[in-house]
């Protein structure tokens, strides 16, 4: 059975998506950006800033799911630039002391609203 997964503490879908979605034990979280749930805004400064926002964001919706970052088995980062790889490695890293997931990163041409970093997961139970 298919679960929208949604929290106030993370931020809204911009489109026609849902935050996540869990289906038999998988949970789906979609791409987050960089945007403060509280103002809606895109959080001020460099990419260390913003890849902490993300984790917040993915964090919220973890825990909103009854999930943790030790349930993630696979993440998928865009980055604006691989300038920033090692700062927001760095960053990343951190959430993840203990057997990290499965992970990709890419550099795209442009990301939603000039964000820096975005980053999908995958977490199951």
């Amino acid at each position: 059975m298919k679960r929208i997964i949604h929290t106030d503490k993370a931020p809204a879908a911009i489109g026609p998506y849902s935050q996540a979605v869990e289906v038999n034990g998988t949970l789906y979280i979609s791409g987050q950006v960089p945007i403060n749930p509280e103002t809606g805004k895109v959080v001020e400064g460099g990419i260390k800033e913003q890849t902490i926002q993300v984790m917040k964001n993915i964090e919220a919706i973890l825990d909103e799911a009854g999930y943790s970052f030790s349930d993630v088995v696979k993440s998928t980062c865009l980055l604006s630039d691989m300038g920033n790889f090692k700062a927001m490695n760095e960053v990343y890293g951190s959430c993840y002391s203990e057997n990290p997931p499965a992970r990709a990163a890419f550099a795209v041409k442009e990301l939603p609203l000039g964000v820096l970093v975005e980053i999908e997961t995958i977490a199951v139970k």
